[in-house]
């Protein structure tokens, strides 16, 4: 009897331990969604006014498949036409996803890329929201004039410096975003002659070290 009643015991105390961790979880889950859910709006906000023109309507988001991946771009109009688009393009980086905002004009120029969020390396490449010549160099990137990879896979895309991995990510995800606008005007993907594609399996971890 005194076996059993122990055994009770315990089960009682497990399942009275499970009931109150499941609680405080629900209630941190609660109490911390919605600050959580602020945040993510606002960075969504901010990427997508630092890749767009100024001026114009912009459109709620429309659902497409980016890379293969289900995502979704904004449409910026002005004088009733399309002027350019605001394109989320998450492609895998060196650490994890790499999660890019893309504005490409109508004409398929890229006009600003935002990383929305990445789980790249300290100090190598999560330099790609912190390293200013990698950045800049996306601004008016036409894709229809220079080679859409990175230099070492003789493309015009200078490499953040023992970063290459996740540049050839980075430019992955731009060159989805391209192809994407290029798709709604009817134009044919970029290639190897005008803005040359990255295969995915590039991106992945090439050895274990996120350098040249």
């Amino acid at each position: 009897m005194a076996v059993q009643s122990n055994l009770k015991s315990m089960v009682l105390c497990l399942t009275t331990v499970c009931l109150v961790c499941s609680a405080l979880l629900a209630g941190v889950y609660a109490m911390t969604k919605a600050p959580i859910d602020e945040t993510s709006a606002r960075i969504l906000r901010e990427s997508i006014g630092a890749v767009l023109p100024e001026g114009g309507e912009l459109s709620e988001p429309v659902a497409a498949e980016v890379g293969g991946q289900q995502s979704e771009y904004y449409v910026l109009t002005k004088d009733g036409a399309p002027a350019a688009y605001a394109v989320k393009s998450c492609v895998p980086g060196f650490g994890g996803t790499l999660e890019v905002m893309v504005g490409v004009t109508a004409d398929g120029v890229v006009y600003n890329t935002s990383v929305l969020s990445h789980q790249e390396t300290p100090g190598l490449g999560a330099k790609c929201t912190t390293d200013v010549p990698f950045m800049e160099q996306w601004r008016g990137f036409d894709p229809a004039a220079r080679v859409l990879a990175v230099r070492k896979d003789g493309g015009d895309v200078d490499a953040i410096t023992a970063s290459t991995i996740t540049s050839r990510a980075y430019t992955l995800a731009v060159k989805n975003a391209v192809d994407l606008v290029r798709s709604l005007a009817g134009a044919a993907p970029t290639d190897g002659a005008t803005g040359a594609s990255v295969r995915p399996a590039e991106t992945q971890n090439d050895g274990g070290q996120d350098n040249e």
